[in-house]
């Protein structure tokens, strides 16, 4: 665990990021919703700085006033436990508060956090909602640069958003095949350093052996799975996901355009064309199953994943795995509010593992558990193959 004065460092750096991050936006930017998983940028920042009002402010600082009585209404997002809120599909709808007004709340609780954590001793319990605060934060930057993204990339002039993020990044090194033997590997968090609740309950899996790819499958690669008519064989897929693809008129990855016959993708930098080696992203977990079937191969489980990266690079693209969100062995929620941080997202949902060119820094870590519906795409997902 930090020490409090590393934390108060953490703080002021996680809370600054957010800020830098949105330097890029113009006012309007900050409040379009297109669709109901993207929510407009300065919720983002609104929910943020309520979480650390509601968790540690009012219950850690006796003086403290609240910068507004509707500020918990409008920035909860799904603690039922805390009150009621503004359904998530409604977030754009809100002009008000404006840009400005969140700033100045920002503003308003970084300030009074900084001003406990400087002239109070705070006990364990204070600081470890602290610093899980700061790395709610973090995964929120991580959903400030993807929903930034679809609300440019969906904007009919594909606007950029600036020109030094870097999505794609090439794995400039030979394909090889790293094996695996079977036996009894531990899983789950280790050390002492900070994770979330899901990652703990250290356990045993046996695991039989397999042979996993050190790089992660390209665009040359789903090229050629969309060349093959990848989309259009039903073998390759499953009933539900076949359903979505036909539904949804779906027959390449998100942010893909094909322009006089030569595939582009749009990027924060704006629309570019596409780079055939760089790892192929903002794919559903159905797609990263039926390639996978097309190659006769498969996708690791989380345990094979996790018991292999030492061994290959990782940290670009967040990787679809074949295991449900599910809890470990002997896993308990924690109480209160908090308890519904992760537990209660345990169905219906494929683990990814990894972490993205989009994730913050010292964020992420081996057994990082991040989970999304299998049909969502608008993150910067990818995968790996095991035969």
């Amino acid at each position: 665990m930090l020490s409090q004065k590393e934390l108060l460092q953490l703080f002021k750096e996680t809370r600054a990021d957010s800020e830098m991050i949105c330097s890029y936006l113009e006012t309007e930017d900050y409040v379009v919703q297109p669709i109901e998983n993207v929510s407009p940028p300065k919720w983002h920042l609104g929910h943020t700085t309520w979480f650390f009002e509601e968790f540690i402010l009012k219950k850690y600082a006796s003086d403290h006033k609240l910068f507004d009585k509707n500020t918990a209404y409008v920035f909860n997002s799904y603690y039922e436990s805390v009150g009621d809120k503004v359904i998530r599909t409604n977030r754009g709808n809100l002009s008000r508060p404006t840009v400005a007004w969140i700033y100045d709340f920002r503003e308003y609780v970084t300030s009074a956090i900084i001003d406990l954590m400087t002239n109070n001793s705070l006990d364990d319990e204070a600081l470890e909602v602290i610093e899980i605060g700061c790395h709610h934060e973090k995964q929120h930057q991580e959903l400030l640069y993807t929903d930034i993204k679809y609300i440019l990339g969906n904007n009919p002039l594909l606007p950029k958003y600036n020109d030094e993020f870097r999505e794609n990044i090439i794995q400039d090194f030979e394909n090889e095949w790293i094996n695996i033997p079977e036996g009894v590997y531990e899983i789950g968090h280790k050390s002492d350093d900070f994770c979330y609740d899901n990652e703990k309950g250290v356990h045993k899996k046996y695991l039989c052996e397999f042979n996993i790819s050190n790089k992660l499958v390209t665009n040359r690669e789903f090229i050629e799975f969309i060349d093959d008519g990848g989309y259009e064989d039903v073998l390759l897929w499953h009933a539900e996901a076949w359903d979505w693809i036909n539904d949804n008129k779906i027959n390449c990855p998100s942010y893909w355009h094909k322009i006089d016959n030569n595939w582009h993708q749009f990027t924060l930098n704006g629309l570019k064309k596409l780079e055939p080696e760089a790892p192929v992203t903002h794919i559903s977990y159905y797609e990263a199953f039926a390639f996978s079937q097309w190659k006769g191969m498969r996708l690791p489980t989380e345990e094979e994943w996790e018991t292999a990266q030492e061994k290959f690079d990782w940290g670009s693209r967040w990787e679809w795995t074949e295991s449900a969100y599910s809890p470990y062995p002997n896993y308990q929620k924690p109480e209160g509010a908090l308890g519904e941080y992760n537990g209660k997202f345990m169905v219906n949902q494929k683990v990814l593992r990894g972490g993205s060119v989009a994730t913050s820094r010292n964020h992420t870590r081996p057994t990082y558990r991040n989970f999304f519906h299998p049909q969502l795409r608008w993150q910067f997902t990818g995968f790996r193959l095991v035969k």
